[in-house]
């Protein structure tokens, strides 16, 4: 039996790898499965564990106030460490491109123990975008044992840096946790009825959206486009409830006050006073679902958002300068917008108002995965034959 350890810290991470958690637990007489959390982020994690309900073996807690990216890592070295110490794992699973991520498996590394790397070979190849996780991912990469590739463009990435590790090509395991959700919520109608209730309370009522009436959901959050970039964004917001009144525009601010900000600067100190921009306080991943599946479009400068929406049949514009995920650029599911303020603006109008235009990037196929991924990793890692993800 193998003993594998799943290390992650962050709600993105928790979204991939709680699926996969349970597909290892799935399978007793294959696996022993220990999760460790680092609490890189804490409220935001916790949300995701309690919705796929696993429960870390060890935690971090990590998180203290105002620490920066060598307070994370140092931390996360250390706590892997004195994991490690306790109990040596056969293998450790990490996640995608997170300062979390990226020391474990560097604490893994010095202890000799093999590292899989979920969601490998994602590149721009530029290293302050976005910054610090194509640093984070490229260093993941170099250490990894096992490398498990959403896609074969992925894959590519990593044999043309002539990665040391196995790599399989898998789909990404956020298709495989959407599925989940989704299906939760269409077949549990009280539970449906809750998120309404959590929406109105969180400041959004979802009835408004009776009659066909469009939304914009809107996220932001992204290190790069502190300052003059987030100004920007948030000032084509704002053209565009002023352009679009019958539209509802709908974001969940980040807490980090360098989103918060900029926010107030443009909008004013009171929120509450536009008839159709709804300020928000963060949404657990389960609202954040339901609310993204009754959107119109996303527009946001988040990652895995480039995967999730597209699998509801959402476009959505990237309000950055370059992605790690092509693939939905070359699939037409997803267009770079930047945090050019005209840009943004044409872009969202568009979608609004061109209805061939909008249909060609809905009804885009999404390259990320067929909800299988889990299950082609726990195979690979079990010295299976699995099949290769193929994007149809």
């Amino acid at each position: 039996m193998k003993t594998v350890m799943l290390v992650f810290g962050t709600r993105p991470e928790a979204i991939k790898m709680c699926p996969l958690v349970n597909e290892f637990r799935k399978r007793q007489n294959e696996f022993k499965t220990i999760v460790c959390v680092t609490g890189q982020h804490r409220e935001m994690l916790d949300q995701v564990l309690k919705i796929f309900e696993v429960t870390p073996d060890f935690d971090l807690n990590i998180m203290k106030q105002g620490q920066d990216l060598t307070d994370v890592t140092s931390r996360v070295l250390t706590g892997m460490r004195d994991v490690f110490k306790e109990c040596k794992p056969d293998v450790v699973l990490v996640h995608g491109d997170t300062t979390t991520s990226m020391a474990a498996a560097m604490a893994a590394f010095y202890q000799q123990i093999p590292v899989g790397h979920i969601e490998a070979g994602l590149r721009t190849h530029n290293m302050l975008s976005p910054w610090p996780e194509e640093m984070n991912r490229q260093v993941t990469g170099r250490i990894a044992d096992y490398n498990f590739s959403p896609t074969p463009l992925s894959e590519h990435n990593l044999k043309e840096e002539k990665a040391h590790g196995k790599i399989f090509v898998t789909g990404n395991t956020v298709i495989d946790a959407l599925h989940m959700v989704v299906e939760k919520l269409k077949s549990d109608k009280a539970l449906a009825v809750e998120q309404n209730r959590i929406l109105k309370a969180a400041g959004y009522d979802v009835t408004r959206l009776s009659n066909g009436k469009k939304l914009v959901l809107i996220t932001g959050h992204r290190r790069e486009n502190f300052g003059d970039g987030f100004i920007s964004m948030v000032t084509a917001m704002k053209d565009l409830s002023g352009k679009y009144p019958d539209v509802d525009f709908v974001y969940p601010m980040h807490l980090n006050p360098n989103v918060r900000k900029p926010i107030h600067e443009v909008f004013g100190e009171d929120l509450t006073i536009y008839k159709n921009f709804f300020f928000i306080e963060p949404l657990q991943y389960l609202e954040f679902v339901y609310l993204m599946e009754k959107s119109t479009l996303v527009l946001t400068d988040s990652g895995g958002i480039q995967e999730e929406a597209p699998g509801l049949g959402k476009p959505v514009l990237v309000m950055r300068d370059t992605t790690e995920r092509p693939e939905a650029l070359s699939a037409g599911t997803v267009k770079l917008v930047g945090t050019d303020r005209d840009l943004i603006v044409s872009e969202v109008s568009r979608l609004l108002e061109d209805k061939e235009y909008y249909d060609s990037m809905s009804k885009a196929v999404n390259p990320y995965g067929d909800g299988q991924a889990c299950r082609r990793i726990a195979d690979a890692l079990a010295g299976k034959e699995t099949d290769r993800y193929e994007i149809k």
